[in-house]
């Protein structure tokens, strides 16, 4: 799993990427305030499958995050519609937020560098240098606020109202996703030092002839 996210971290996909996923999200708020949670279930199935298609007829693959959201909207999904219980779909962003942190938590054993550095180096350009340090700290951090993000999503579902929950699914998570990552670059632009340059192969001096 952790190469297949590395895979997708081209920085011309993921804008796609997140502007898809987003999509998604405002079909299920959409069906959420038309008709109600199980409406909006079924309508969050559609517009997932419809992801995969587009991701296959533009790529002719399916990214890693993608195919594992996917295959939860599917399962609890189905689990709702078929047993008439909303916990289901609930518990869904918590699954994909903890599996989401025990990847990066799996990253600081498997595989070269953390799975933070492979996904936002290449946003920062061979031209920057980060520590080894920052990244595995940013890494630590990607695993706490994931989980956490888990955490309180249980929290919302069991504690608020069933309207509050969607809110903070759709508006809430997002929100924080995107200050978290913002605040990640500007603090990574802070951290990080020109790139030493490549040495140079030392020139060739002619060999003077005797007169």
């Amino acid at each position: 799993m952790i190469r297949a996210l590395c895979a997708e971290a081209a920085p011309l996909r993921l804008p796609m990427q997140a502007l898809l996923e987003f999509a998604t999200l405002l079909v299920f708020i959409a069906a959420y305030y038309w008709r109600g949670l199980y409406t909006a279930t079924a309508a969050l199935m559609v517009a997932i499958a419809v992801l995969l298609l587009i991701d296959l007829a533009r790529e002719r693959r399916v990214p890693a995050m993608h195919a594992l959201s996917a295959a939860l909207v599917f399962v609890f999904g189905s689990a709702t519609l078929l047993l008439h219980n909303r916990l289901y779909i609930q518990w869904k962003p918590t699954v994909f937020y903890w599996l989401v942190s025990a990847t990066f938590l799996a990253s600081f054993w498997v595989g070269e560098r953390p799975l933070v550095e492979r996904l936002l180096g290449r946003a920062l350009g061979p031209e920057l240098h980060v520590p080894d340090k920052v990244w595995r700290r940013l890494n630590g951090l990607w695993v706490g606020f994931s989980a956490v993000l888990g955490g309180l999503n249980l929290w919302v579902a069991y504690s608020a109202s069933e309207r509050a929950w969607v809110n903070f699914k759709v508006i809430g998570v997002t929100l924080a996703t995107t200050l978290f990552v913002a605040l990640q670059m500007l603090w990574l632009m802070r951290q990080a030092s020109p790139a030493a340059p490549e040495s140079s192969a030392p020139e060739h001096r002619g060999i003077a002839t005797k007169g």
